[in-house]
């Protein structure tokens, strides 16, 4: 599941998922809002937070996330990743030079330094 976070610029979609997220969850949620903020705007910032409460994706929803991702490649200016799962963090580690704009990784604690970077 994907719960908005709230009181961030209109140019920051911002989630955080809990339990199992599911391929609806994109298209009836994280979709929508990214349309939303990219019609508004040249760029937009995502920050996602993996709470204690994430359990993983389905096949499905990480198809959709790939989609996300790259069906608005070069408008991504900022992305926030909040997680204290290694796992994540060792793979944007690895990978997160392919990601688009400016990547950065959060520990759960670090969650209001998160919202601070990718509002400023």
């Amino acid at each position: 599941m994907l719960q908005p976070i709230e009181g961030l610029p209109s140019s920051v979609v911002a989630f955080e998922a809990s339990g199992e997220v599911e391929a609806s969850d994109y298209q009836d949620v994280l979709d929508p809002a990214v349309d939303a903020a990219l019609e508004a705007h040249d760029k937009v910032r995502f920050l996602y937070v993996l709470g204690d409460e994430f359990e993983g994706y389905t096949a499905h929803a990480m198809w959709e996330d790939t989609k996300v991702g790259v069906g608005h490649w070069a408008r991504w200016e900022k992305i926030a990743l909040v997680t204290d799962d290694h796992t994540y963090h060792n793979a944007v580690k690895a990978f997160g030079w392919l990601f688009p704009g400016d990547l950065k990784l959060f520990s759960l604690a670090e969650l209001a330094d998160a919202k601070d970077w990718i509002a400023a």
